[in-house]
């Protein structure tokens, strides 16, 4: 289904490199708010060791924003050493496809990480990249994600019912 993601895990520190080895991935397209960092803007916990760890097997990353705060997107990418691209205006494809030239890599190489259904995850889709939903970090949002948030749950609901009918 266009709303459900690829992989679902809790946080962006739990995506292991072999699940991206296993999908062939060879770079990620990383969300900022409550994916790296909270409202707050302190970053997630573990979050430069992860990025670390990516770059050291290879997997190159880049930040894909809707954020129009370029200074709040430049201190994460400061502080994780890698690209970033801000008003992103997700889903629409065009910061994908800026982001997918930046890497250098085809569409099916590369992993969207994002804790929206209705930004990350739609962009992700309609752009053939393969789609990770995280939850978010903390339950504090800006006014306009917090709408689209109980819809967002039934969909992941409806996404975890469906993956567990499969293991069955």
């Amino acid at each position: 289904m266009f709303f459900y993601p690829d992989y679902y895990c809790d946080r962006v520190t739990d995506i292991t490199i072999d699940l991206l080895k296993e999908n062939d991935i060879k770079g990620m397209i990383l969300d900022v708010d409550n994916t790296l960092i909270d409202f707050n803007q302190n970053l997630l916990e573990g979050a430069r060791q992860w990025v670390e760890q990516m770059k050291q097997v290879g997997i190159q990353c880049i930040i894909l924003s809707n954020s129009n705060k370029a200074q709040k997107v430049k201190m994460v990418a400061d502080i994780l050493q890698i690209p970033y691209i801000y008003f992103a205006t997700k889903p629409l494809k065009r910061g994908f496809e800026k982001a997918r030239i930046q890497l250098g890599l085809e569409n099916d190489k590369i992993a969207v990480v994002g804790d929206q259904i209705f930004t990350d995850i739609i962009g992700a889709n309609r752009s053939q990249m393969f789609s990770i939903l995280v939850n978010p970090i903390a339950k504090k949002d800006i006014w306009v994600t917090k709408l689209k948030r109980p819809v967002e749950e039934l969909i992941v609901k409806s996404y975890v019912r469906k993956q567990k009918k499969k293991e069955e």
